[in-house]
């Protein structure tokens, strides 16, 4: 004979399981809308501008069977760009998540940990040193990010791995890496400076299938790598004894974790330059959209691919002038950052 459950108890395991499909469902509502508003924003990339094209003409290009100017402007300039932007804000809002849940601090932004500054560093190298043309500086700035990612961590891994330690040793890191940076181009001459610049505010106009082609792949590895370990971020975040009680391995997971964000972010900075604050503003965001208690890898991907093409439009075609994607999303992300570190800073108060 079954012992019968308390009616309290009972009562409290169904407002659980209750709170747990309403968080899910409030997650895919959200994830849905992400998907609508990401691919209105796209069609409006490709179809709208100084030149509308209809979308059959759009259907056209991309079928081959379309023919003059559409052609040119939405098959080799549009397209690309559109394509860019989604897969580079992709990346970014995944990467930049992973990193403020694994750290547990919204502030741990890879914009913040001095590794989008290490793939800036090496791309000015390679531009004004070396006098690189922009496929070569873009492989620069993948190996500049990685290395520099690699050496935060090995740093922050002396005396015992902590959030803290890694996020004070990231902003040192990024200071030393702008000021070489900035040592670099007052040092360089005009042209120089005219084309490092041009990649430092981070743009999409210069995308080509050529530069989708290598983040596409390192979305396709990188991207189900965090997806399918999304339970071990969650739990590494709570604590690494908790975790590791439940059947974690702390170091492999959190190495693994780590590589795969430092991957999506070194290949979206090299494919269009470090765009400012993605990173940074997707997860609170999609945070506040869909809720607590709910994996936040998915819908701050969206969120990234959404704020990266609704900034590009804006910039192309709202401010009167050619504004880059960077720039926007940095004029939107520091009221954002200010905002966070003022509410840090009530909850510290009141801790």
């Amino acid at each position: 004979m079954s012992a019968r459950v308390p009616d309290s108890q009972a009562s409290a395991t169904e407002l659980v399981v209750a709170g747990r499909r309403q968080r899910a469902r409030r997650r895919g509502i959200v994830i849905a809308i992400l998907i609508v508003a990401l691919l209105l924003a796209f069609v409006a990339s490709v179809t709208l501008g100084r030149t509308v094209y209809g979308l059959d003409q759009v259907w056209g290009v991309v079928t081959g069977q379309a023919q003059g100017g559409a052609v040119f402007t939405v098959g080799e300039l549009r397209l690309p760009r559109a394509t860019l932007g989604v897969l580079a804000g992709f990346a970014l809002g995944i990467a930049g998540t992973t990193f403020q849940t694994l750290l547990g601090n919204p502030l741990a932004s890879p914009d913040i940990l001095g590794i989008a500054a290490g793939a800036g560093a090496a791309a000015v190298f390679g531009i004004i040193v070396l006098g690189l043309n922009e496929t070569f500086s873009s492989a620069l700035a993948l190996t500049g990010a990685l290395a520099t990612a690699l050496a935060i961590f090995l740093l922050s891994q002396r005396g015992g791995f902590t959030g803290m330690r890694f996020i004070l040793i990231g902003i040192g890191t990024a200071a030393i890496l702008q000021s070489v940076t900035s040592y670099m181009l007052a040092r360089a001459v005009e042209w120089d400076i005219q084309r490092a610049m041009q990649w430092l505010t981070g743009s999409l106009g210069g995308a080509s299938w050529e530069s989708v082609l290598p983040l596409a792949i390192a979305c396709l590895v990188a991207v189900p790598v965090l997806l399918s370990r999304t339970r071990e971020l969650e739990l590494l975040r709570v604590g690494e004894a908790t975790a590791q009680a439940l059947g974690v391995t702390v170091t492999r997971s959190r190495i693994g974790l780590i590589v795969a964000a430092v991957v999506l972010l070194a290949f979206a900075t090299a494919a269009c330059g470090p765009i400012m604050f993605v990173a940074f503003m997707a997860g609170p965001i999609a945070a506040r959209l869909a809720g607590p208690g709910t994996s936040l890898l998915l819908p701050a991907g969206l969120t990234g691919a959404l704020l990266v093409l609704a900034a590009d439009f804006a910039g192309q075609y709202l401010f009167g002038g050619r504004t880059p994607v960077g720039i926007v999303t940095g004029v939107l992300g520091a009221p954002i950052l200010i905002l966070l570190l003022i509410q840090l800073n009530r909850k510290g108060a009141r801790s």
